[in-house]
């Protein structure tokens, strides 16, 4: 038997799991439409609070809203009986809403309506109820009047002064004051407890005042009573005995504190003594919650704040003073009013449907559940045969349309209570579909996509998608369908792009929807920007280079500093680029570049860091003066961005440059404190100057000044040497010390010499000048010399002994057998025999040739004949040299002396050289005129030195096509001949052409030149090429012929209407003439009278071919047209031999100049 009971035990359990497994609640979505269609049972969305204390002044507001399909209709209950709102005139409930306003304008008391109130909404499908509200009247009873007899306690003593506040609701707040209203003064000594009493734990002399007050403050009413003061007084003994500490509060050894979860738990431990005690906190069998646990109180009070079950325990006061100490126990208990482990929600099923309602709640101790349906306890509501309650479950299996109703959990304990609605709707609802219709949805290519088709209904829909209209349901692989209706394409691809059909359908019916996916390309930025430093007044420069899709149109927008970039006047933007002009420091920043279309974008941003010199140093400080040191310390400044390197200090003294700064001395830009080291007898003040990447701050403001004590010179005058002006003196010279090396007042220098090597006592002089000179010494000889500089101060150091040497004298030896050999056409090899070094009567520097040109061997061909020098140093026995630069073919002389620093000796034997003939210089010029559309002419003219016997020319030219060159091609010419006109095989091609002349040596120097010289004159000169054009020449023929018709007929019209002057025609500028009694006028001016050019002078002259053809402006004319191709066009006078006013007035008609005029 016990095993059948096992079996069927487990029968039923099994069945409960697979029943609770196929529970599923359907969601109704928050779509109106939907929420417009569907019937829901009640819903309590609002209410008061169950603690709910009301101001009694204040009209009174019950709280009740709730929602549900039909509107919901409301109810009340107080003390659990019906309360008809309609018998009193002061409770009124709103409309549409359960909310009871209770109105005290003409009277009644608050009190009257204190009680437990429970608002109740129901529907067709259910009654939903409210918490219990338990209504309470704040109250601010006053103090009880009483005498308080003053209070005589011995110093030293501990002392309680009791509040006592009266019980108002809620409890007051209590302060303790003076009668001036100032707060009494609280500290380890001195203490308000949590109940209000005011505790001393030893009283002084200071303590004695008559007006100690407890003050009870109101919190609703806003109203503050104060109790009777407390007059003390304190009795003061020659001696106050010190005292082990005992406890005021609590009282005992041990004590007990319960409270609630998740309230704040306070312990109190107050202990009396002297001197005053120190009070710790321990918990028994483990540590105080550092992160939970407060001490306020000065450590009086361990505060907790939301109290959980691990904080029960026993905690333990420990108060102590020198005298002893004292400990007092504290057992706190932990209780709990009910919490939700499993709170009831609303459920939504369809006919058929299984379902189920939880409710799980816990506490201490456990509190009891019960159910009701619709307010009512279940067990007295009418039997449901698709309902089972199972202790804090009701299973629900097969339920029917009707079925609906709000069920209420009610979780209770003796602390307190839970109630929680949830409704039963059972709906049946034929498929919808919630979202747009074929709706257009544009993704990024390979990106995840996501393809939704919101629905409902009841039963729940089963959903499927199609694409295009074909084929199965897409699921796996690829595509993922998801509960909520929306296909996933896991990578969307160019052939994902198409019509997507879902289709939800129930037993109530089928619904479709279209969704149209478009696949694009991204939006991306292929060149982005990149950090950058610039300088400032310098241009920066952030590319931003976008590729999309040709389809969606792409914005790109900047930002700076994540805010949008003003572009202004100075900012520049293009299509792949942003450029910031006269960079400065308000530049700086973070850009971004985004690049958006309506469904991607792409991000790309950069630092611009802005480099500036940096600032100046300041606030300069002066300090461990020294005699010849100093240390100076300054602050940097804003190295902007660019790290200093470097500082650099200069100075500035008053005494021999005031306001000239000088460069001292440099430091790494690590430092700012040195020490400088200074020369004695200066005034100085300093600056600094920073120095980074970008260049030089301004200087600093001065430093203060310091003047440092004269010392003798400690430097040696540097660059003592002596040397004759005459050959009987030497003069002494040295460089003088510098202002910052004299040290003192009144530098002088004192010097001496003597002859070398004769031991001769040491001559001196002592002189402010930076030379002395020693006279009448013999002719170069050396001296011995030393100097030393002096001030007021004292001696410096002596110099080490300079050798110098007195003046020198001509050289009285000539080089002799001066030669040449290996002449050359621009060079000759020099010989000669040296003089005795004793000659030279000086220090030996050079032996000097002197050459010059005396003439050409080329017959008829003027030269300089200016003279010209070669030093040549050599202390060989037989000394040579090459003498260059010589003219070939020339005819020179030369001469040789030998030289000391100051003087030249009797010059060689003379020497005649003639050079051998070499390659000519380059022609004097080579020009390249232009004579005809496809000819050119070359002209030259023989080189200026012809090095040699000329022989004639050579040209070389080739073509030049970009950087292609065609092939070299040759023409030589007598030397008498210096130009060539040539035919140019291709009018489009450049050439570049070598001319150089030619000895027997060989050919010279070449000159070159190009042509056309450049594009715009080739573009010139092939536009020439028009007039050999056939059509070009037809049309000017036919306008010519136009032309002379035109004059023709306006002749005859002039030889019928008479005659004019051609000085009434005021549009024709032409010289006075003299007009003749037949009407006939002759021109004065012989310019007047030169002919145009192509025109005939007069159609009596003899025959000649007709000046209106176009050879004359044809090629081979003298160009009628211009290099670019246009036709001069206009006629002028041709000058005759003989004087047309000879002619008779039928020559003066008939030519086409006076039709012209007349015309005119």
């Amino acid at each position: 038997m016990l095993a059948q009971g096992g079996q069927v035990a487990l029968a039923v359990v099994s069945s409960l799991l697979l029943l609770l497994q196929q529970a599923t609640s359907i969601e109704v979505p928050q779509d109106p439409k939907i929420l417009q269609d569907l019937k829901q049972p009640p819903t309590i969305i609002k209410q008061s609070p169950k603690d709910f204390i009301v101001d009694p002044r204040d009209n009174i507001i019950i709280e009740c809203e709730a929602k549900g399909n039909p509107q919901p209709r409301f109810t009340w209950r107080r003390k659990g009986k019906f309360l008809n709102t309609g018998k009193d005139p002061r409770v009124n409930m709103r409309k549409r809403s359960g909310t009871l306003e209770i109105n005290f304008r003409s009277g009644g008391r608050p009190e009257d309506y204190e009680g437990e109130y429970q608002c109740l909404a129901s529907n067709d499908l259910g009654v939903a109820v409210s918490n219990k509200i338990l209504l309470r009247v704040s109250k601010a009873p006053l103090w009880p009047k009483e005498l308080l007899e003053p209070v005589l306690v011995s110093e030293g003593h501990s002392l309680v002064l009791a509040c006592n506040p009266p019980p108002g609701l809620p409890p007051p707040y209590t302060f303790w004051m003076n009668s001036a209203m100032i707060p009494i003064p609280q500290d380890r000594r001195v203490s308000m407890g949590l109940n209000g009493d005011l505790y001393f734990s030893n009283v002084l002399a200071k303590d004695a005042h008559t007006d100690y007050s407890c003050n009870a403050r109101f919190l609703f009413t806003h109203t503050i009573q104060q109790k009777n003061p407390f007059s003390l007084k304190v009795q003061s003994g020659r001696r106050i005995p010190e005292s082990m500490p005992t406890f005021l509060s609590p009282s005992g050894s041990e004590s007990s504190k319960m409270v609630l979860r998740g309230q704040q738990l306070l312990l109190e431990c107050i202990a009396a003594g002297l001197p005053t005690p120190s009070i710790k906190w321990f918990k028994k069998g483990g540590d105080l919650p550092a992160q939970k646990v407060k001490f306020e109180n000065h450590n009086k009070t361990l505060k907790i704040v939301s109290v959980s079950e691990e904080d029960a325990g026993e905690y333990v006061c420990l108060a102590n003073n020198h005298v002893g100490g004292i400990r007092h126990n504290i057992h706190v208990q932990v209780k709990g009013a009910p919490y939700w482990l499993d709170k009831p929600t609303n459920l939504v099923l369809a006919p058929d449907e299984n379902g189920r309602l939880v409710c799980r709640a816990s506490g201490n101790p456990r509190p009891q559940v019960q159910w009701l349906v619709n307010g009512e306890p279940v067990e007295s509501s009418l039997p449901n045969p698709s309902r089972e309650m199972m202790g804090d479950t009701i299973i629900f299996r097969s339920v029917q349309i009707g079925s609906s109703a709000v069920y209420q959990c009610n979780a209770s304990n003796q602390h307190g209570y839970l109630l929680a609605n949830a409704f039963v709707s059972v709906l049946d609802m034929a498929p919808r579909i919630l979202g747009p219709k074929s709706q257009l949805i544009k993704v990024i290519e390979n990106n995840r996509t996501f393809l939704d088709c919101p629905f409902f209904g009841s039963p729940l829909p089963d959903l499927r998608w199609f694409k295009n209209g074909q084929g199965s349901g897409l699921d796996g692989g690829h595509y993922r369908v998801y509960i909520n209706g929306t296909l996933e394409i896991k990578r969307a691809r160019t052939e994902d792009e198409g019509t997507y059909t879902c289709v939800a359908s129930n037993i109530m019916g089928t619904v479709e929807n279209q969704v149209i996916l478009e696949v694009k390309e991204p939006t991306r930025i292929v060149r982005g920007l990149e950090h950058q430093s610039a300088f400032r007044g310098s241009t920066a420069r952030f590319d931003c280079k976008v590729k999309s899709d040709p389809s969606l149109p792409v914005t790109v927008s900047w930002l700076k500093d994540d805010s949008p970039l003003s572009l202004g006047w100075r900012l520049r933007r293009d299509e792949e680029s942003l450029s910031i002009p006269n960079v400065n420091e308000g530049d700086q920043g973070v850009y971004t570049c985004t690049a958006q279309s309506e469904i991607d974008q792409d991000v790309s941003s950069a630092r611009l860091t802005v480099l500036d010199r940096p600032d100046p140093p300041m606030d300069l400080d002066l300090s461990d003066l020294a005699v010849r040191s100093v240390r100076l310390t300054w602050i940097p400044g804003n190295d902007h961005n660019s790290v200093i390197t470097q500082f650099l200090v200069q100075y500035e003294e008053d005494r021999w440059e005031p306001g000239s700064w000088q460069n001292l001395t440099s430091y790494p830009g690590d430092l700012n404190s040195v020490i400088l080291q200074l020369s004695p007898f200066i005034n100085y003040q300093f600056r600094v100057i920073a120095i980074n990447s970008v260049g030089q701050s301004a200087p600093s403001h001065p430093s203060p000044r310091y003047k440092t004590s004269g010392a003798p010179p400690d430097v040696i005058p540097s660059g003592l040497q002596g040397w004759g002006t005459k050959k009987n003196n030497m003069e002494i010279s040295w460089e003088p010390l510098l202002n910052v090396e004299r040290n003192g007042p009144n530098l002088h220098y004192q010097l001496w010499w003597r002859r070398k090597d004769t031991g001769e006592a040491w001559s001196n002089v002592t002189t402010a000048g930076s030379k002395h000179v020693v006279h009448d010494t013999e002719t170069y000889v050396p001296y011995e010399i030393r100097i030393q500089a002096l001030n007021d101060h004292g001696a410096g150091p002596t110099s080490n002994v300079a050798t110098g040497y007195s003046g020198e004298d001509k050289p009285t030896d000539a080089p002799t057998n001066l030669r040449v050999s290996n002449v050359d056409s621009t060079s000759v090899t020099i010989h000669w025999n040296p003089v005795d070094p004793s000659s030279v009567v000086g220090e030996f520097k050079e032996y000097r040739l002197y050459y010059w040109r005396e003439a050409s061997l080329l017959k008829g061909l003027r030269v300089s004949q200016e003279k010209m020098t070669r030093g040549f140093y050599s202390i060989a026995q037989r000394p040579s040299a090459v003498l260059g630069g010589l003219v070939p073919f020339s005819h020179y002389r030369m001469l040789m002396v030998v030289a000391n620093r100051g003087h030249e000796g009797p010059p060689s034997n003379t020497v005649e050289v003639r050079t051998k003939e070499g390659v000519p210089d380059a022609p004097k010029y080579f020009e390249i005129v232009k004579r005809a559309f496809d000819t050119i002419h070359l002209q030259w003219d023989k080189p200026l030195e012809p090095n040699g016997v000329l022989i004639g020319y050579q040209l070389k030219y080739h073509t030049v096509n970009g950087s292609k060159l065609g092939p070299y091609r040759l023409e030589t010419f007598p030397p008498n001949i210096t130009q060539y006109t040539m035919r140019l095989p291709d009018r489009a091609m450049r050439y570049k052409f070598f001319l150089s002349a030619l000895t027997q040596v060989g050919a010279g120097e070449a000159f070159t030149g190009e042509f056309p010289r450049s594009a715009n004159e080739a573009y010139s000169k092939d536009q020439v090429d028009i007039a050999t054009q056939g059509w070009f020449i037809g049309l000017m023929c036919a306008i010519a012929l136009i032309i002379l018709i035109l004059l023709i007929v306006c002749f005859i019209k002039r030889s019928r209407g008479g005659k004019y002057p051609v000085r009434d025609k005021k549009d024709l500028a032409l010289d006075p003439v003299d007009q003749k009694e037949d009407g006939s006028f002759d021109y004065h001016s012989d310019e007047d009278n030169k002919p145009l050019q192509g025109s005939q002078a007069s159609l009596d002259g003899p025959p000649k071919e007709s000046d209106d053809s176009l050879v004359d402006y044809g090629e081979g004319g003298d160009g009628q047209f211009n290099e670019d191709g246009s036709f001069i066009g206009q006629y002028t006078v041709k000058k005759d031999s003989k004087d047309e006013t000879e002619g008779n007035e039928s020559s003066e008609a008939t030519s086409p100049v006076n039709a012209i005029y007349s015309l005119a």
